[in-house]
């Protein structure tokens, strides 16, 4: 007899574990798919935001070609140390050091070369132009 009042006295508990249980299930999947999401969309801004860059530095060395006096020597250093770390974004492998370093280096060679150039682009998801920018 005691065996079933045990089992009922215990009823509260055995519920209570076995709602903690599904719950945890549960939220492993849900996590996982949020994780996929979030990961998703930070990987497509980083790959537009270096897109965007690869851009510039793809015209300003097309301007280059065309006229290899255009710009200092200065700038063309600094656009080519922008190249060389578009190329050095550990791109396979978000988990390394280096992504933050890469990133804000590029950012802030970026910001240089468009001072040096005395043009005023920014980049905010999207690529836009001051209305005050000159011509290079």
């Amino acid at each position: 007899m005691e065996d079933i009042f045990d089992s009922s006295l215990n009823l509260e508990e055995t519920h209570l574990k076995e709602g903690f249980d599904e719950g945890y299930k549960h939220g492993l999947i849900a996590s996982k798919e949020e994780a996929k999401q979030v990961g998703l969309k930070v990987g497509f801004e980083v790959g537009e935001e270096l897109g965007f860059y690869r851009g510039c530095i793809d015209v300003w060395n097309s301007a280059i070609r065309v006229d290899p006096t255009r710009f200092s020597s200065r700038v063309q250093k600094g656009i080519k140390q922008m190249e060389e770390l578009v190329s050095k974004y550990p791109i396979l492998d978000p988990e390394n050091e280096e992504v933050q370093e890469v990133m804000d280096g590029l950012r802030l060679k970026f910001k240089t070369v468009c001072a040096s150039l005395g043009v005023r682009l920014e980049y905010n998801g999207y690529p836009k132009a001051s209305s005050d920018a000159k011509d290079f």
